[in-house]
């Protein structure tokens, strides 16, 4: 699939074949990504880990810091990414009781920060799926039928493409 004038990949050459960005003479420029998403449970399973009385031990408190390792481990991960210098991971949790959609969960955002030539949606996303997939491992001996549903970028500052926030954020 070559990449056309008009095309928007960058990850791939003339030729069609896929290769990194060089972003070397990209200014460095403070670059901000916030994403999210939400793994919805059983009631059962959010008073568990409300509580902190998971079996695993505190299922929130791991799932932070994997979150956190994973953001830092992106480009180890995403073939073509960029390895970063981070200055500054945090991962947030908000337990939802059943809403109108009738879902107990809990919803996660990771804010990735970077001074460089390139930005940090990658590491924001990476961090909220493993942050919710860690909810997961530490939980399914009490709930297998767990979804991770709605993981998206919410927001991205800096860099020549601008400032960017998904439909409905505030």
């Amino acid at each position: 699939m070559p990449k056309s004038a008009a095309s928007p990949l960058t990850h791939f050459d003339a030729q069609g074949q896929a290769h990194m960005v060089d972003v070397g003479a990209k200014p460095a420029t403070h670059r901000v990504a916030v994403a999210g998403g939400r793994i919805e449970m059983q009631a059962a399973t959010l008073a568990l880990i409300e509580a902190g009385t998971a079996q695993k031990g505190d299922v929130l408190g791991v799932a932070r810091i994997a979150g956190i390792m994973a953001a830092k481990k992106t480009s180890e991960l995403i073939p073509l990414c960029h390895p970063l210098a981070l200055s500054r991971v945090t991962i947030d949790f908000i337990a939802a009781r059943a809403d109108a959609t009738g879902a107990n969960g809990i919803f996660c955002t990771a804010t990735a920060e970077t001074t460089g030539p390139t930005g940090v949606e990658m590491e924001a996303l990476t961090a909220v799926q493993i942050a919710l997939l860690t909810i997961y491992d530490m939980c399914k001996a009490a709930d297998r039928a767990m979804t991770i549903t709605g993981v998206r970028l919410l927001e991205k500052r800096g860099g020549k493409s601008g400032h960017y926030r998904a439909d409905g954020q505030p």
